[in-house]
């Protein structure tokens, strides 16, 4: 039976990696499953977004298979909504108006903590990461 999942991810990958990557193999598993999922980036967790950063990332996993990318790439194609904070991405220089850094292809709707509690509300299964 398909759940509806809002899955956060908010650690920062340079505090903790290993996190963030079982926040995204997580977030791909359950689009994988066929359950409805929306994932929220939100703090240091929005750099995951930003091209050069998730390809950095793989290359610490010493694996060639870009295991990373391989789960944006599932998030990309197949999450039913895909959210980053505002305030998060302008921490880091990127905005709607400047989103050259982000991975290519990806739709995202951008807003804070409203977007936030409206995904949570209406979720069956909440995960943060």
């Amino acid at each position: 039976m398909s759940k509806h999942f809002f899955i956060k991810l908010v650690t920062s990958p340079d505090v903790d990696q290993f996190k963030c990557i079982v926040g995204l193999g997580c977030t791909a598993q359950a689009i994988n499953d066929g359950h409805k999922v929306d994932v929220f980036f939100a703090a240091g967790a929005v750099q995951l977004l930003h091209a050069e950063y998730i390809s950095a990332l793989d290359k610490t996993m010493e694996d060639s298979t870009k295991i990373c990318q391989g789960f944006l790439k599932t998030i990309i194609n197949g999450a039913n909504s895909i959210h980053c904070s505002t305030a998060s991405q302008g921490y880091f220089g990127v905005s709607q108006d400047s989103p050259n850094s982000l991975i290519k292809g990806i739709d995202l709707i951008w807003s804070g903590p409203d977007g936030v509690i409206a995904l949570a509300s209406d979720a069956e299964v909440i995960l943060t990461y």
